[in-house]
């Protein structure tokens, strides 16, 4: 710890004497994600961050989160270049072990979730076209949006425009990339209407990776009457994905732009179709008192063909099988009371809420092999329904103890219920029928100093919960059919010290957090496309986060984020302490932007991964790497039309690596190769209606 300690009190001083220099702060946009009231981000005592529109846009193609979120550090968010499997996102350590969809991390648009009752979510539905800005919390806060350890991501749509607009673009790129957009913006009575469709097709960058995902959204708010206010959010996807599967290490460097062999020879590959629509009210009773109810429902069905082996399915008659047909119904609602007072003259919120979610899911397992044919849905071999529920209660309140000093505490508790019920039982296969229930209150405080009007230190601790999944519950490590009802919940308990400056354009923010974990949901095994899942002993994340965004003169900017972090199990590994792996030790980004003129940008950006264990034996690793991408983009007026045109070179010195691993793949394929050199290139025009 003495570097870990040194580095605090270094950046404390120079930051400290930075901000000094001026005592107006900055504007900048507030957060609700951290308290769930609008609020300026020096005055949240946890590390909460916002990605702008104009930094989620500009050059962008707006396929991905991944594309931006690498601005904040402690975030780590990894295209798999496989549509099959989602992104890979992870939080200060938290959700790095998921080998599809994303764990340990709270996702939401506009307030509505895209996190399952049990903590499994998909990003694969946002819709990054009309997105105004993305908050993401880190830290022990999270923990008051329940089954979750890491933190939370949410992502807020824009307003209209003044007056109806109509805007296409295309974007091409290298393996044929190809993204169309459409999109029509107008006020709608007090409020807007938004609606937004977008049709990606990807040859792939590797063999057997083509995909086609289309996705539409609609989003209405406005007014109804002078006290309340409405959202009501639709989004629709449908995904058609080939699965490349990892590659051994042997492989990527004889050809990374292979698919591995069960993944040609069994046609791995995967759809999905989801509906989803959310409604939020938002009603003020007086001045000091508002209630806000958000209800939700959707459905997500998925087909999957798997590489699981005939012989693997052949000899264990309680085999689930090797193509998956799931469809999964949820719904869910979140009602809260919003006070804001003067107690004992001090400033004083207060927030209580209840939560109620539902997912209700049909899974059915197949073989994935009719006799010599492979690749295909077989015999049945598993079918259960299967219900999981949690109800939450929650508070949260924060005061202004003198007028530099602000507290906030809160606590949830969390009861989250497992069912099955088998359907598929003979002479061979029991009733595998159960229950499973956790439960828990995670508790949280945090402390705020103002140190100047553009200054804030502070500090907080808590306690997160995190159950298993169902996709972690569907598998069994003695092979047997049937849930892993021996999986326990991952119980951590966090502490955080940070400080926030800004001034006159520049910010600063830095964080030094330590996690300690309890039953840590690991990887027992990851093969074929199936994963199995243990508790593992004691876990241990530590860390250090600085980002910065400082103008270099009236042309020229310069922003960072940087990430230390030690992650490793204390113990259940045999002798000594392990990395964890599916991390990285250090990662850093960097940008310089040059703006010659208000309509022109040029920008080039550095990204630094440390290597990455892939396994919990620690004997095998991704190695490091470092890459560059060139972009620019011009904003021009032509035809009565307004021109939105940019190019991309990422990864311009071609270095070949690896974006992400699998981690503990029982047959050594951890890799999932990212292309060399590849170019993107888009052009928008936008039509407004005066």
């Amino acid at each position: 710890m003495p570097r870990l300690r040194n580095a605090l009190v270094l950046t404390l001083v120079a930051l400290a004497g930075a901000a000094s220099a001026s005592e107006q702060a900055a504007l900048e946009p507030y957060v609700v994600t951290a308290t769930r009231q609008p609020v300026d981000p020096l005055l949240v005592p946890t590390a909460v961050d916002v990605i702008s529109a104009r930094e989620l846009h500009r050059a962008q193609p707006a396929i991905h989160l991944s594309e931006s979120l690498y601005r904040i550090p402690g975030v780590v968010a990894r295209d798999r270049w496989n549509y099959a499997q989602d992104l890979q996102i992870s939080i200060r350590g938290f959700g790095a072990r998921s080998a599809f969809g994303v764990r340990g991390v709270q996702l939401f648009t506009d307030g509505i979730p895209a996190t399952m009752p049990d903590g499994q979510g998909q990003v694969s539905h946002f819709m990054l076209e009309s997105a105004s800005r993305i908050e993401v919390l880190r830290g022990p806060f999270s923990a008051l949006y329940g089954n979750a350890s890491g933190g939370v991501i949410e992502v807020f749509t824009m307003d209209a425009p003044a007056v109806p607009s109509l805007r296409a673009g295309y974007v091409a790129g290298d393996d044929g990339l190809g993204r169309a957009a459409l999109s029509f913006h107008t006020p709608w009575q007090d409020g807007s209407f938004l609606f937004d469709v977008t049709d990606v097709d990807f040859d792939g960058f590797r063999d057997h990776s083509a995909a086609a995902r289309r996705n539409a959204q609609a989003l209405l708010k406005g007014d109804l009457g002078e006290h309340t206010r409405y959202t009501l959010l639709g989004n629709w996807l449908d995904l058609d994905a080939l699965d490349p599967q990892g590659i051994t290490r042997e492989q990527w460097h004889d050809d990374p732009r292979q698919a591995s062999a069960n993944a040609l020879l069994f046609d791995t590959r995967k759809t999905v179709e989801q509906q989803q629509l959310g409604a939020r009210i938002e009603h003020e009773l007086s001045a000091a008192q508002a209630l806000e109810f958000t209800a939700y429902s959707g459905d997500r069905r998925t087909r999957q063909v798997l590489g699981v082996p005939v012989f693997v399915q052949q000899q264990n008659a309680l085999h689930g099988g090797g193509a998956i047909d799931l469809d999964r119904d949820y719904y869910g609602m979140d009602a809260r009371w919003r006070w804001t007072t003067q107690w004992l003259a001090h400033a004083f919120s207060l927030i209580a809420g209840m939560e109620y979610e539902v997912a209700d899911e049909r899974r059915r397992g197949f073989e994935n092999f009719r006799g010599e044919v492979t690749g295909v849905f077989g015999a049945l071999r598993r079918d259960e329904d299967n219900r999981v529920r949690n109800h939450d209660i929650y508070v949260q309140a924060g005061i202004e103890l003198a007028p530099r000093w602000h507290a906030h505490v809160g606590a949830r508790y969390s009861r989250v219920r497992f069912t099955s019920d088998d359907h598929f039982i003979d002479a061979v296969n029991p009733d595998d029928s159960g229950t499973r229930e956790f439960s828990r209150t995670s508790p949280v405080a945090g402390l705020l100093f103002r140190l100047s009007d553009a200054t804030s230190l502070y500090a907080n601790a808590g306690a997160g919960f995190e159950t298993p999944t169902f996709a972690e519950l569907a598998y069994r490590d003695d092979g047997a059919s049937g849930l892993n009802t021996a999986l326990a919940p991952a119980v951590s308990r966090n502490v955080e010290l940070g400080l926030r400056a800004r001034r006159a354009g520049m910010k600063h923010s830095f964080a030094v957090f330590e996690s300690r974990t309890e039953d840590e949901l690991v990887v027992a095994a990851n093969e074929g496309g199936r994963s199995v899942y243990a508790n593992a002993g004691r876990t241990r994340r530590r860390g250090v986060e600085y980002s910065a965004a400082v103008p270099l003169g009236e042309t020229l900017h310069f922003a960072l984020a940087a990430t230390w972090l030690d992650a490793k199990y204390l113990e259940g590994f045999g002798p000594g302490e392990r990395h964890i792996p599916g991390l990285a030790r250090r990662s850093a980004w960097a940008e310089i932007e040059w703006t010659p003129a208000r309509d022109l940008a040029f920008a080039l950006e550095g990204r630094y991964v440390d290597r990455i264990y892939v396994n919990d034996a620690n004997t095998e690793a991704a190695p490091s790497h470092a890459r560059f991408d060139l972009s620019a983009e011009r904003l021009f007026e032509f035809g009565g039309l307004e021109w939105r045109a940019f190019a991309r070179i990422n990864n311009l010195l071609d270095r070949e690596h690896v974006d992400s691993v699998i981690v503990n793949e029982g047959s050594g394929r951890y890799y999932e190769p990212a292309p060399g050199r590849h170019w993107l290139a888009g052009l928008s025009a936008t039509r407004r209606f005066d």
